[in-house]
């Protein structure tokens, strides 16, 4: 007689997010329309709102409509996709509604990613493997634009200022921070001496102006 297998669970996954507010309500696909499973509908879209960056209600359900259409397979929206998605953007925590949009490519990408990957696994043919690889690297690089992009944009006001072995003796003040320059123009000062000396050279006497007078005329007489 064969005993059964028992699987052993070690850990338990968390149900509640880390603020201990309840975990983000599931989506419903129908045929008709996209239903939140949630006793409290406010409740259910405040959640949502928050796990998705969405502003408002009409934000929160425009982001819902493109991940479902991101989540389908063969043309048909998948439950368990969406869950993920959104489990992912969760985790991402937008903060604004550039992030979530961000973050919604983020993860739509990703999925198409791993749907080249399973083609590029499953095929033998040599010009298929050619074509998904080729696509499988540009999502790939899409993917990392997409994380730097959101790094920059979460760190565009976050600009840190080192500061080592600063020195300022009494009196004196420091300026921490972005310091521009001013172009001055500096002259070397002159001694007095030197500047009555050059100008006394440069000026001639009144007793040479007349004896030039007085030699002008006596050229012009004679």
């Amino acid at each position: 007689m064969t005993a059964a297998l028992e699987r052993r669970v070690t850990s338990r996954l968390a149900t509640n997010d880390r603020n201990g507010l309840a975990a983000t309500p599931r989506i419903k696909l129908t045929k008709r329309r996209i239903a939140i499973s949630h006793p409290d509908p406010q409740a259910a879209e405040r959640l949502l709102a928050e796990a998705l960056g969405a502003a408002d209600v009409d934000a929160l359900h425009g982001i819902l409509r493109q991940l479902v259409k991101a989540s389908a397979i063969g043309q048909k929206p998948d439950e368990s996709n969406l869950a993920y998605m959104i489990s992912m953007m969760k985790s991402i925590a937008p903060k604004d509604s550039i992030e979530a949009m961000l973050v919604s490519q983020m993860i739509s990408v990703h999925m198409a990613a791993m749907r080249c990957a399973c083609r590029l696994a499953c095929t033998d043919d040599l010009p298929q493997q050619e074509s998904v690889t080729r696509a499988l690297a540009r999502l790939a690089r899409t993917f990392a634009a997409q994380v730097e992009a959101l790094s920059r944009h979460r760190n565009n006001d976050e600009r840190a200022i080192t500061v080592r072995n600063l020195s300022v003796q009494d009196g004196g003040k420091a300026i921490v921070g972005n310091v521009t320059h001013a172009s001055v123009v500096v002259s070397t000062p002159v001694p007095l001496e030197m500047a009555t000396g050059a100008e006394n050279a440069a000026a001639p006497d009144a007793r040479d102006w007349e004896h030039a007078r007085a030699g002008t005329g006596q050229g012009a007489d004679a």
